[in-house]
C-alpha cells in the first residue's frame, strides 16, 4: 500500500507542477461563475438589443430570470467542462509511455495494477473536486440572487451528470492502456461517447445508454423523474467498472 500511496502522491505532484490542476480549476471556476452571470445579464442584454431587434420587426418584452435559467446554463456548459477535462488529462498515461518513466517505476518493484489504480483514482478525484466546485459556485450565486428550490430533482440531475463524467474518464483510462498517443485516446473516447449518443436517438435504446444521464434539464423542469434514469445509471456504473478491470488486464500485458 505504501508504494500505491507514494505513486498517487507522485501523480498529484505532477498535476500541480505541470499546471494541469490549476488550468482545470480555472475552467470550472469560470463556468461556475458564468452560469448565473449569463442568466443575470440576459435582461440587460436584451434591453441593449431592443432597438435593433425592433427594426427587424421583433418586440422585446420584459424578461424575468430565475435560478432555473442559471441551472440550464450549468447543464449546457457541463459538456464543455468535461471535454476540457478529457483533453487536458488525455496524456496521463501516454506522456509516460513516450518518456519511459513508467519503466523506471516498474523496475523498482511497483506492481503494474497499482499504476492503473493510482492514475484512475487521481483522475476520478480531480473530476469530482472540479465538478462539484463548479456546482457549489453556481449554487451559491443562485441562492444569493434567486431561489434554488425552483429546480426540481436538482441533486439527482447533478449526480447523474457526475456519473456520466466518471464513465467517460473510465473509458479514457481503458483507451490509455490500449493506445500510445493522446490523439488515439481522445478519438476513441470521444467516438465511444458519440456512438452512445447516436444510440440514444433510438427510442427503444434511449433509456439504457449512459448519455441519458446528461439530460439534466428534463429533471429540473419536472418533465422526467429520477427513476427513468435507473437503467442508464446501472449501465454506466457497470461499464465504468468493466473499463477499469479491462484496463488492469491490458496494462499488465502492455509492452513499455
Amino acid at each position: 500500500m505504501k508504494a500505491l500511496f507514494a505513486f498517487i502522491r507522485k501523480e498529484i505532484t505532477e498535476q500541480i507542477r505541470s499546471g494541469r490542476l490549476w488550468l482545470l480549476l480555472a475552467v470550472f471556476v469560470f463556468f461556475g461563475i458564468m452560469n448565473p452571470a449569463v442568466a443575470k445579464l440576459t435582461p440587460w442584454l436584451l434591453e441593449l438589443l431592443a432597438d435593433s431587434l425592433a427594426e427587424s420587426g421583433m418586440t422585446v418584452t420584459d424578461v424575468t430570470v430565475s435560478a432555473m435559467d442559471s441551472w440550464v446554463q450549468f447543464f449546457k456548459n457541463a459538456p464543455i467542462c468535461l471535454i476540457v477535462f478529457a483533453v487536458v488529462q488525455s496524456g496521463v498515461f501516454t506522456r509516460e509511455y513516450a518518456s519511459g518513466t513508467l519503466v523506471l517505476s516498474l523496475t523498482k518493484g511497483l506492481a503494474r495494477y497499482k499504476v492503473v489504480v493510482a492514475k484512475a483514482a487521481v483522475l476520478f478525484a480531480l473530476w469530482t473536486a472540479c465538478y462539484f466546485m463548479g456546482f457549489a459556485i453556481t449554487y451559491g450565486y443562485n441562492a444569493y440572487f434567486w431561489d434554488n428550490s425552483v429546480a426540481q430533482s436538482l441533486a439527482a440531475s447533478v449526480f447523474f451528470w457526475w456519473v456520466f463524467g466518471v464513465w467517460v474518464i473510465a473509458l479514457s483510462v481503458l483507451f490509455s492502456t490500449l493506445f500510445q498517443t493522446n490523439t488515439q485516446v481522445l478519438v476513441a473516447t470521444g467516438g465511444s461517447a458519440f456512438a452512445c449518443y447516436l444510440l440514444g436517438l433510438l427510442p427503444k435504446v434511449k433509456r439504457v445508454v449512459p448519455t441519458l444521464l446528461t439530460d439534466g434539464n428534463a429533471l429540473i423542469y419536472g418533465t422526467s423523474d429520477a427513476q427513468a434514469y435507473t437503467v442508464a445509471l446501472i449501465v454506466a456504473a457497470v461499464t465504468a467498472v468493466a473499463c477499469i478491470f479491462l484496463s488492469l488486464l491490458a496494462f499488465n500485458k502492455k509492452q513499455l
